[in-house]
């Protein structure tokens, strides 16, 4: 069978996907779960945990597995590992994984939905060889290295320096909000090299190694009590040319490009899931008043609205290709909506929402009020998107700089 959308087809690939699948993992049951049964936890927020080694072995092993198979980059290019087949291929994969019990890849959302699409677009031949298929199988995982205390959602505003050093860069500064640096292997780094040029036109990116001398990577714990993000200092690290990403001071286009692959992973991989939707209906129906006609709209809002973000979030992703900066509206759909839903749940709940009684299903509710600022942070804050959409998507006049 070869790997040219005309000759396989959809089905096939399906069939052949589920039969990977399955060599590894349990499908999922199609029966509703039920009140009072399992873990009633419902945050979206990734957390860290005392098992995270184990849960990251576990998902290479995954990830080595797909690989094995043909199956880890299905809409890639041949020449990096990839299959070559068309967009639709890779979301019915992503589909397919969703019915199965697996590792939780959310450590790895940023080395293949950000960062490899572009190092595509900006890495040299011999960085792509290097580095994607590595990427993609998990035997590399990396983080973001963008965010500083001081630049707020100006992240062109960055002060971290890279001074020429011989035949690479000597790095100082510090980064923040960066999600599992504590798990990653590299990070993608953007500095200020030459700080008498525009804030814009001065910066260069670098692929730097996180075991190397003068990087401390230090948690921060969160509302929810977890520390899933870390701050990264830069103490006169040196990083080789070899690891700078695109032309010097020609980094922020290396940047507008992994935000716009950011963008398209939130989108499609951190809208708001269909159990958690379920998990409010029930909630509504178990500790609610399920006659109260002001419970009932603003429930059925919230479904309608959830499946509505869905579908317009698929709309803007046909054809594939490089996203457009319409994805957005699909991150501000998403924490729209989990704000939202966390609203409702704390008309229903009451007291039950900031004291546990140790009733299943209702302080649990809590965690996902808790996380929400760090989701209507991440990814650009909800004032950014919107400036974004105003500007690049309905072409309004540009806010005075």
């Amino acid at each position: 069978m070869t790997d040219h959308a005309g000759t396989l087809n959809i089905e096939e690939f399906r069939a052949e996907v589920v039969e990977a699948l399955s060599a590894v993992a349990v499908r999922r049951s199609d029966e509703r779960s039920q009140w009072g049964v399992g873990d009633d936890r419902v945050s979206v927020v990734a957390e860290r945990s005392e098992g995270e080694d184990e849960e990251l072995a576990a998902l290479r092993a995954y990830r080595a597995h797909l690989v094995a198979c043909g199956l880890g980059w299905v809409d890639g290019p041949a020449q990096f590992g990839g299959r070559d087949l068309p967009a639709e291929y890779a979301a019915a994969l992503r589909g397919l994984e969703a019915e199965f019990d697996l590792p939780d890849d959310s450590c790895l959302r940023f080395s293949v939905s950000t960062l490899t699409p572009t190092l595509l677009a900006h890495g040299s031949p011999v960085q792509q060889a290097a580095w994607l298929t590595r990427l993609r199988s998990a035997d590399l995982v990396a983080c973001q290295l963008y965010s500083e205390p001081d630049a707020g959602s100006d992240l062109a505003g960055l002060s971290t320096r890279a001074v020429r050093d011989g035949a690479g860069w000597r790095l100082n500064g510090q980064k923040v909000w960066s999600s599992g640096a504590h798990l990653s292997d590299v990070g993608l780094c953007i500095a200020r090299t030459s700080p008498d040029k525009p804030k814009h036109a001065g910066l260069t990116t670098f692929l730097i190694d996180l075991d190397s001398p003068g990087i401390e990577i230090r948690p921060i714990r969160q509302l929810t009590g977890g520390a899933s993000f870390d701050e990264v200092f830069l103490t006169d690290v040196y990083v080789p040319d070899e690891r700078r990403i695109g032309e010097p001071d020609a980094g922020w286009s290396v940047v507008v490009t992994s935000l716009l692959n950011e963008r398209s992973a939130i989108g499609t991989e951190v809208g708001v899931d269909e159990a958690l939707v379920e998990r409010l209906v029930d909630l509504a129906r178990h500790v609610g008043d399920p006659l109260d006609e002001r419970t009932r709209d603003a429930v059925a809002q919230i479904v309608t609205r959830a499946w509505a973000a869905r579908l317009t979030t698929a709309r803007f992703l046909e054809g594939g290709g490089v996203p457009g900066p319409e994805l957005a509206l699909s991150k501000l759909l998403a924490t729209d909506l989990l704000r939202t839903m966390s609203d409702v749940t704390a008309d229903i709940l009451g007291a039950a929402h900031v004291a546990d009684s140790g009733e299943w299903g209702t302080y649990a509710w809590s965690e996902l009020t808790l996380g929400l600022p760090g989701l209507r942070v991440g990814g650009g804050t909800d004032e950014i998107l919107k400036n974004t959409v105003g500007e690049r998507v309905l072409h309004l006049p540009k806010d005075a700089r």
